[in-house]
């Protein structure tokens, strides 16, 4: 078999490997555009139904092939050799005893790699996916610790990674900003979130709190954080005829493969990025230096390369969350009205890439107030490019504003879930949009009464259970609803299928694990009235139509509205197959839906016609349509959030001040919940990572020579099933008529909140405010 066909097959058994099929689910009332959807069907009481993920089964039997497991004829195994300094050049780099050892077949630096261009970084074009603005192994310059400085090609991985130990650096080391300290002491600069300033002033907010008669006012700190997703970043890459395959783990295989292509002289077309399986991305699943070094390395070559990256590279090579320092302030009366909100603070950055932490996003629109000083500043230091972490900004906003208010109503004795009901918008408290949806009050009072709330000591530091301090604490969870442009949807019918007719769903979209094919397939066999087994999901593949980003909980609505779209350009068409001898005949697209395997007039469903019959009058096995999703405009129109209440109690031991959380609920309006199953393992799944992001995870960051000190899962800390209490979800199920299936995303705010709600569960219990994350003991003792 030639490498031609190697490449040819796995990139088939990828897409094959990515099929999802299902079982229907309800329609939906909603078309791009916000409008009454002309194809609004009958309903079919499935929307709602608990579904298993279709990937689950084949991941637990190992046949699901991940990006790292690709067979390819000779290929080549890469070990990547990095940087010990912050800043500065290579003076000196010895790589002849690993060219001499067993085995190797490379070595490539920045003296022998291909002239590339540097990657266009993420959010500067709809198609950039760099994450900075670096060239990549094309000079001898050096710019954070980790940097990779050789890559070394062998025919075993064992045989790369001995001789990667053999590479011999030293270095002209020049100054370098690794301290926070002395970046503060440098400026800070007004931060750019995707091009938009971090900026809200309404009236003067520094004199209202001034003049308020009750108020907070307070520094909260969060540290660096880095992705540790289960499944390490990896890629399995080859040349075929001057164009370039890449099976890899990514969040963004369009992007990806436009980028690519353009740093190697490439037309987007020449690039084909496929990603059938990824698990765990969180973020931290999209371009890095490793897919282009391992695209250089076998471009040197001339063989396929697999480059996989250890844990130790993971924390070298792959950027993760950054540090903040948070001010909030709130001016308020002696009811609890909020008078002024100030919410203000720093992130650190590199000096080649923006991603700051936009931690004031939630604070836009969580609570009314009279003032607003709303801001985020950047900070310049010498380290790898940060980049989205798990609800970027809001993860750590929330710790910031929840403790804060939880102190002012601790000042007020106010009880918290009153405090925060009080101050509830009636529209968005900074844009002065309405709400397209928001029924968080029912979410705070149905988790209030679930949890047993009324049961919280209303005194910090009284209720004991032997050793233990007990104490419950509560935050609310907020996530923007996203749908970004670049979406559409190729549909396929077909003559297969379990009553003779199926269809072929394609999307450039990805599965990470959270059930988005699941979802994708419930939701196309509901809008095309077949049974879920009859459709087949493709994904994960950028010869696919369209750009979605699996990445600001967006996915799913973005999907949704590319498929609404096609399924309309798929009736209009089968319409005008159908001709004049159909019982369809002379119906326009408002009047028709698709049920039972077939189109039928919505309001005399005896006029209808099969699939099967309307492809034998088109005398063709199948058709097909692709359609982008319109422009996603609703969001110029209304304010849209995910919404959540968090309540969780704690135990902290009075002789050790080891914490323990006993029991967390969560209780969220999220619009429609498409599939309970796989959206309630969302949820859950963001609440253990908060529960890490409050007590345990940090990275270690040594800020004398900027080196990160603990890149393993020994020495950095997640949680574990011991650390994972009973997780209660509930939620409101209100679907918000204004979205794609009336849906907002579950992917991320299910991290929100979290740590506001243990540091105020740790404060009731105990009576000690603790502003920094991570509360370790330390600083309960």
């Amino acid at each position: 078999m030639s490498i031609v066909d190697t490449v040819k097959g796995a990139a088939q058994a990828a897409v094959q490997g990515a099929m999802a099929k299902l079982v229907p689910l309800a329609p939906d009332s909603w078309i791009p555009g916000g409008v009454p959807d002309p194809l609004k069907r009958r309903q079919h009481g499935l929307i709602g139904k608990p579904v298993s993920r279709l990937d689950g089964m084949l991941k637990v039997k190992g046949a699901a092939t991940f990006a790292a497991e690709f067979p390819l004829e000779n290929m080549a195994y890469a070990a990547l050799a990095y940087a010990t300094i912050p800043r500065g050049r290579i003076a000196t780099l010895d790589t002849s005893a690993a060219e001499a050892a067993t085995g190797v077949v490379a070595v490539m630096t920045h003296k022998n790699a291909p002239r590339m261009n540097a990657p266009a970084v993420f959010g500067t074009s709809p198609s950039a996916a760099g994450p900075a603005d670096l060239p990549i192994m094309q000079d001898d310059r050096i710019h954070w610790n980790g940097q990779p400085i050789a890559v070394v090609l062998a025919e075993t991985q064992e045989q790369a990674d001995h001789a990667k130990s053999l590479i011999v650096a030293t270095y002209a080391i020049e100054p370098s900003t690794t301290s926070l300290a002395k970046a503060k002491a440098a400026g800070a600069q007004p931060a750019l979130f995707m091009g938009e300033p971090l900026l809200t002033e309404i009236g003067d907010a520094e004199a209202v709190l001034a003049a308020a008669a009750h108020k907070v006012d307070h520094i909260y700190t969060t540290p660096r954080h880095n992705h540790n997703a289960i499944e390490l970043h990896g890629a399995s890459i080859a040349w075929v005829d001057g164009e370039l395959v890449i099976h890899d783990a990514s969040q963004l295989v369009t992007m990806e493969a436009a980028t690519i292509a353009g740093v190697f002289d490439l037309k987007p077309e020449q690039v084909r990025v496929t990603s059938p399986y990824v698990g765990g991305g969180f973020g931290g699943k999209c371009l890095w230096d490793h897919q282009i070094l391992g695209a250089a390395a076998a471009k040197i070559s001339g063989r396929p390369v697999r480059i996989a990256l250890t844990r130790e590279g993971v924390y070298r090579g792959v950027g993760g969350r950054t540090m903040t320092e948070q001010r909030v302030a709130i001016g308020a009366t002696a009811d609890g009205h909020f008078q002024a909100m100030i919410h203000t603070g720093i992130s650190a950055v590199s000096p080649h890439n923006n991603m700051p932490e936009a931690f004031i996003m939630g604070t836009r629109s969580g609570y009314a107030a009279d003032s607003f000083k709303l801001s985020v500043e950047t900070v310049t230091m010498n380290m790898l490019a940060n980049t989205f972490m798990r609800a970027p900004g809001e993860s750590v906003g929330t710790f910031a504003l929840e403790s804060a208010i939880d102190e002012l109503a601790a000042a007020l004795q106010i009880d918290p879930v009153e405090l925060r009901i009080h101050n509830e918008p009636e529209k968005d408290p900074t844009s002065g949009l309405p709400f397209s949806a928001r029924h968080i009050v029912e979410a705070w009072r149905s988790g209030a009464e679930r949890f047993g709330w009324d049961q919280r000591s209303k005194t910090p530091a009284t209720r004991r259970d032997g050793e233990w301090m007990v104490g419950m604490g509560c935050a609310t969870a907020t996530y923007p609803y996203n749908r970004m442009p670049g979406a559409a949807a190729r549909i396929t019918l077909h003559r297969d299928g379990p009553d003779g007719v199926g269809a072929i769903i394609e999307v450039a979209a990805h599965e990470m694990g959270m059930g988005t094919s699941t979802t994708t397939a419930m939701v196309a066999a509901e809008r095309l009235g077949l049974p879920m087994d009859a459709i087949e999901v493709r994904y994960g593949d950028s010869n696919i139509p369209g750009a979605i980003l699996a990445g600001g909980s967006q996915q799913t609505a973005a999907i949704g509205g590319a498929v609404i779209a096609a399924h309309n350009a798929l009736v209009a068409k089968l319409l005008k197959l159908a001709g004049n001898d159909s019982p369809l005949a002379g119906l326009a697209l408002e009047e028709v839906g698709s049920e039972d395997g077939g189109l039928a007039k919505l309001d005399e469903p005896t006029r209808r016609e099969g699939y099967a019959s309307i492809l034998d009058r088109a005398q063709c096995d199948s058709i097909t349509v692709e359609e982008n999703a319109s422009q996603p405009l609703e969001s110029m129109h209304w304010s849209m959030h995910s919404h959540g209440a968090v309540f969780c109690e704690v135990r902290v031991n009075t002789v050790t001040a080891e914490t323990r959380v006993s029991r967390i609920l969560g209780s969220y309006d999220c619009g429609r919940i498409l599939n309970p199953k796989t959206a309630r393992s969302q949820f859950r799944g963001g609440i253990i990572m908060g529960l890490g992001l409050a007590l345990m995870e940090e990275t270690q960051f040594d800020e004398r020579n900027g080196r990160i000190m603990n890149p393993s899962l020994s020495e950095y800390h997640v949680p574990v099933h011991m650390d994972v209490p009973e997780i209660d979800i509930i939620w409101t199920d209100i679907a918000d008529p204004h979205t794609p299936m009336g849906a907002h995303g579950v992917g991320e705010i299910g991290i929100t909140g979290v740590a506001a709600a243990v540091a105020n569960a740790i404060y009731n219990a105990t009576g000690k405010r603790i502003r920094d994350l991570p509360i370790t003991l330390d600083k309960l003792l």
